[in-house]
């Protein structure tokens, strides 16, 4: 009897052995790792890079070679073509290379049809040509408006589809945010393990309180006791959550804008805190400005289960690394990606 008791107790401790060394195998990246310094020594502000990793990465943010330029010459787009709304004060070559470029960007395999009817190329029957003409706004106002984040780098339609008509990293919101799922709780999309937040706990649509409202994100108090802080531990999960998208977004840990003896003092902080800053908010107009304002534009299929447009974060253009497309500036060749008639946003921010 007792040889059968240890017998069991055995095959139990094998098998929890067994599964102990799967979830370490799952859990963990196996060697080899790199550190690289970034703040004074003795303060662990340093950051840590799989190499095997970083290659499948870099494969993905290789910048596709751009068309020549061509000189403003000639009659202008808007005088041969109809129904030119943005970009009618290029040179019909001017206007064809970037057409042309935009198609190689987004929508290689379907070409010209996939915003426009090819039989008239003037309507806006096509649902996504009335999206493009946005979108160019939209890159156009974060260039010109957003350098405090973009830099001189800037963006064009690649950085977001690196060829796909729909960008990989975009995001609807939580159907079951606010709703109650027990007695007296409600839901905050946790445990539900998602890729956005790195398969934890921690709620995950952390988009919609910070990238779409204008909800606050610093929860630490900065007193011993709790005086005057009345954040919850909900809205805390939710900026955790909101911070393991930025890292997941960027391939960078904490300490790439943070100095980890006191995260909340930006004395302390590196300058890309100061740049995520800026990005936050310039995701967050992106967001109100540009794509909700289609909310009637984007057909059913296209919506989330909430009825909501996609909407983008921090992912949508980074992909994986601190600097989308390793810094390449593809913009530098699209003068007209970074000129912009004025827009209301932009109107709004000069009155500030």
């Amino acid at each position: 009897m007792n040889y059968g008791i240890g017998a069991a107790f055995g095959v139990v401790g094998v098998a929890v052995a067994g599964l102990l060394g799967v979830a370490m195998m799952t859990s963990f990246e196996r060697p080899p790792q790199e550190s690289i310094q970034r703040g004074f020594r003795g303060v662990a502000m340093e950051q840590n890079y799989n190499p095997r990793l970083q290659k499948a990465v870099a494969v993905s943010n290789v910048a596709p070679p751009s068309l020549p330029q061509l000189p403003a010459v000639g009659p202008k787009a808007s005088a041969v073509y109809k129904n030119v709304q943005v970009l009618g004060d290029l040179s019909v070559g001017q206007f064809t290379r970037l057409m042309v470029s935009i198609t190689n960007w987004v929508s290689p395999t379907q070409g010209c049809a996939y915003c426009h009817n090819v039989n008239n190329m003037a309507e806006d029957s096509v649902y996504t040509k009335v999206v493009a003409r946005r979108m160019i706004q939209m890159t156009q106002a974060t260039n010109v408006n957003w350098t405090s984040h973009v830099q001189e780098t800037g963006v064009t339609c690649y950085t977001c589809h690196r060829g796909n008509p729909v960008p990989a990293n975009i995001y609807f919101s939580d159907p079951l945010a606010g709703k109650s799922v027990g007695v007296m709780e409600v839901a905050t999309g946790q445990n539900r393990p998602a890729a956005s937040i790195n398969n934890s706990s921690l709620p995950y649509d952390p988009y919609t309180p910070f990238l779409v409202n204008d909800h606050s994100i610093r929860v630490q108090g900065e007193k011993a006791l709790p005086d005057g802080n009345r954040h919850s531990i909900k809205e805390a999960e939710w900026t955790y959550a909101l911070m393991v998208h930025f890292s997941q977004s960027m391939g960078v840990n904490c300490t790439y804008c943070h100095n980890s003896r006191n995260f909340g003092d930006w004395s302390q902080s590196t300058p890309q805190r100061v740049t995520a800053w800026y990005g936050i908010r310039m995701v967050r107009e992106l967001n109100n400005e540009y794509l909700t304002s289609l909310q009637d534009v984007f057909p059913a299929v296209r919506k989330g289960a909430n009825g909501d447009v996609a909407k983008v974060g921090c992912a949508t253009c980074h992909q994986g690394v601190f600097k989308p497309l390793y810094g390449a500036n593809m913009s530098k060749d699209f003068p007209e990606l970074r000129t912009l008639k004025t827009e209301p946003a932009a109107e709004k921010r000069a009155s500030k």
